[in-house]
């Protein structure tokens, strides 16, 4: 049993940020039916596969946040499947998109017909720059991807070197941040049609959720009129709160509190350090100094030596890559990586587990990721929609 067993979402998304959002609700036991335009979402053939691209019927990219779902292929400009998709409506508690606004509309299956056929309906969407229905903007309409959302929204500006270029942060944050927000205020609107038995319309923008994710530079700029900008891995008010060179790769550490200051210096073996700046205003005012001072010690220790000193007393951690993570027993004892099958490849493929974890009810990717229209015949019959339109795989 899962904590959103019984809800039943429509998800009309493609590539990043909608799939997703959807992925996250199906592995808390949401029935997700992924509704694919004709040839299905464009990020079905991308790389990397585990054996033969040509074999393999999708690639990492989408089995990865499309797992657990059901698949049901429509054209919304076909009359038979528009009928189809508005049964499926009917029977639904949430719908999801994530196309340019007033695509919707072009099929005549925006918000307002959509509530027409089930007023109870939470129908939610994700664009570049939300949605005129919760605040109106000249960017509407204009596309948007991962990187735009973060240039536009301040994530570039502060991500890189002093001395470097603003620089896109590693992970898609400008998908993926807007999608947790989404499914959050999905779940927000479930709980209040609970209570009141109203559904309504939730819009989550790229751009919005990126100065979100920038809190900071916020009041930042709002208390001394200065934009930040790049300072690496440093942080503009704690200190130490860096990276640093070991002897045998990197380290990161975090002594700002001023007990974890005092074990620092100890460790190094210099209570001078510890007398002569005893409070973070002292360490942040000579900041660039003791840094110097940090590194110097950091680089003659090897990483394993270095946080066996630091162990338990000082917040202190190793820069690890993707094969050290799969090492991790943490990472194996939180079960977040999960095996799923991979069809037409000879073995599994190993896909990021939930974080979400929860006593009774506990998140899990609850299988592969569909093929395409493979669920058609259950899907439409669940729907009650007649046999001219549930057609066999392999009609044109």
């Amino acid at each position: 049993m899962g904590a959103l067993d019984d809800l039943r979402v429509l998800d009309l998304t493609q590539v990043l940020a909608g799939p997703y959002c959807t992925m996250l609700l199906a592995d808390m036991g949401a029935d997700v039916v992924k509704v694919e335009r004709p040839g299905g979402d464009l990020i079905r053939s991308n790389p990397p596969f585990v054996n033969d691209g040509d074999e393999e019927a999708y690639g990492g990219y989408f089995q990865s946040v499309n797992r657990g779902k059901r698949s049901l292929e429509l054209d919304l400009e076909a009359d038979e499947d528009r009928e189809a998709f508005l049964s499926l409506v009917e029977r639904a508690d949430v719908v999801v998109e994530n196309f340019k606004a007033g695509t919707m509309e072009k099929f005549d299956c925006g918000y307002e017909t959509l509530r027409e056929h089930n007023p109870d309906l939470i129908y939610s969407s994700i664009r570049g720059f939300g949605d005129p229905r919760t605040g109106e903007t000249h960017r509407q309409g204009q596309p948007s991807f991962d990187l735009i959302a973060q240039a536009l929204g301040g994530v570039m500006e502060i991500t890189g070197q002093s001395d470097g270029p603003p620089t896109k942060v590693g992970p898609g944050v400008g998908d993926l941040f807007t999608a947790v927000l989404n499914a959050v205020g999905i779940l927000a609107a479930v709980h209040h049609r609970e209570r009141t038995g109203e559904g309504q319309y939730v819009d989550t923008a790229m751009y919005d959720s990126m100065v979100s994710l920038c809190e900071r530079t916020v009041y930042q700029y709002s208390c001394d009129g200065e934009s930040p900008t790049r300072q690496g891995n440093s942080h503009p008010t704690l200190f130490p709160y860096d990276s640093f060179e070991a002897a045998d790769g990197h380290v990161v550490i975090a002594a700002f509190a001023d007990g974890h200051w005092e074990a620092l210096c100890e460790a190094m073996e210099r209570p001078d350090l510890a007398a002569d700046y005893p409070d973070a205003g002292s360490r942040l005012a000579n900041r660039e100094s003791l840094r110097r001072e940090i590194a110097d010690w950091t680089a003659t220790i090897d990483s394993e030596t270095l946080l066996g000193l630091l162990e338990g007393r000082v917040p202190a951690a190793p820069v690890q890559n993707t094969a050290d993570i799969f090492e991790d027993p943490h990472i194996h004892d939180r079960e977040m990586l999960a095996e799923v099958e991979q069809p037409g490849a000879e073995s599994q493929m190993t896909i990021a587990g939930s974080p979400i974890k929860m006593t009774e009810t506990m998140p899990s990717p609850s299988g592969r990721a569909p093929l395409l229209d493979e669920h058609r015949t259950e899907l439409l019959d669940e729907a009650g929609v007649g046999t001219e339109t549930n057609r066999v795989e392999g009609d044109d």
